[in-house]
């Protein structure tokens, strides 16, 4: 069994309620567990795509999948929701992205561990920080202090 962080993310057709769904859906996977999940956060879209804001949270999972069988089905728990993936950076129904698988370092075609921006992105670390303070993001240091280096003005928990 391997931890794996994912990170969670909805800006359309209830994103709150978007997000609670993936939660569950996480908890359903086969051979995973759901350790841990943080609270729910609002956060200003970013990349530049005007478009409502987004509701965001960090998933600890316990998973006997490999990295890409945990990749394959959570794109298929986004599909389920009625992804349909469009202008990078734009408006989604469900966006779940794997962080971490372990402590490994992959880099294959549409599957990079770490995630790539994780360490800038106060959307991601902000949940991270609820569920594992002290994690280490290999090659960049403590998710509590990358975080304290982001702009996570506009990340702001839900009520």
């Amino acid at each position: 069994m391997t931890h794996a962080f994912v990170a969670l993310g909805s800006n359309l057709d209830d994103p709150r309620a978007q997000v609670e769904r993936a939660f569950e859906a996480l908890a359903r996977l086969p051979d995973t567990a759901l350790l841990a999940r943080s609270r729910l956060y609002r956060s200003a879209p970013w990349g530049g795509v005007a478009q409502p804001d987004f509701v965001n949270a960090a998933a600890l999972v316990d998973t006997g999948l490999p990295a890409r069988a945990l990749l394959d089905a959570l794109l298929a728990i986004e599909r389920r929701a009625g992804r349909v993936r469009g202008e990078r950076n734009g408006p989604r129904v469900l966006d779940l992205d794997l962080l971490l698988y372990g402590d490994r370092a992959l880099r294959e075609p549409g599957l990079e561990l770490p995630h790539p921006r994780l360490h800038e992105r106060a959307f991601v670390l902000r949940p991270l920080a609820d569920i594992a303070p002290g994690l280490e993001v290999p090659g960049h240091g403590r998710v509590l202090d990358l975080l304290a280096h982001a702009d996570a003005g506009d990340c702001v928990p839900l009520q």
